[in-house]
């Protein structure tokens, strides 16, 4: 299965305290992992605001990732504008792109936000 990973899955992974619920999918091999650049854009700027949940590095996640075999799933036109067509369930910018980059490219999106699991989108929701 192909998964795209939300920011607070890639900062668990980045902290190694992933929740054992979203393990079983990180671990599985058969499953090919993506992250967003959107998520290292969001760790950038929640960082800069001195969040205590955003202390990761956002360089040595981001190497770290690829070093690991996750592949980064670009940002395209077609991602930004279905972001205008998806009701107003959750109004951050950053887990809407996330949302419309599964719609568009049929990729599960692994997450632990109950209010993104409320899109008719193709997410797996995991609590901590």
């Amino acid at each position: 299965m192909k998964l795209l990973l939300d920011t607070h899955i890639l900062l668990w992974i980045a902290a190694d305290t992933l929740a054992s619920a979203a393990q079983e999918y990180i671990l599985d091999e058969t499953n090919e992992l993506f992250f967003s650049p959107a998520s290292i854009w969001e760790i950038v700027i929640k960082r800069g605001l001195n969040r205590a949940d955003f202390k990761v590095d956002p360089h040595q996640l981001h190497s770290g990732l690829l070093d690991n075999g996750y592949e980064q799933l670009s940002i395209t036109s077609r991602h930004t504008l279905l972001t205008g067509t998806m009701p107003m369930i959750h109004k951050d910018p950053f887990d809407r792109i996330l949302l419309a980059q599964s719609i568009s490219e049929g990729i599960t999106l692994l997450t632990a936000d109950e209010t993104i699991a409320l899109y008719p989108a193709p997410v797996i929701l995991v609590k901590k």
